[in-house]
């Protein structure tokens, strides 16, 4: 079922995502739909799902064996 993009700055916004991917119109206006979904629905996850992911993949990286540059760290920080 079509429909019709009247506003000048999205049209202008969808034609650059489809130039820029590849992609024809139609598939640029699914795929950012979906990415858009796809976004809300891992905002509505709880903060402690949310939270247990990201310390599972930070757990999967093997230590290095090397020790961290504590000036380098201080500087970044402003010797906080």
């Amino acid at each position: 079922m079509p429909f019709h993009i009247r506003d000048e700055a999205t049209d202008r916004t969808v034609r650059q995502l489809a130039a820029e991917t590849g992609l024809s119109l139609t598939d640029a206006v699914r795929q950012a739909a979906e990415n858009e979904l796809r976004r809300i629905r891992r905002e509505k996850r709880p903060l402690a799902e949310r939270v247990r992911a990201i310390q599972a993949r930070a757990r999967a990286f093997k230590p290095t064996g090397l020790a961290a540059d504590k000036a380098f760290y201080d500087k970044l920080s402003g010797d906080l």
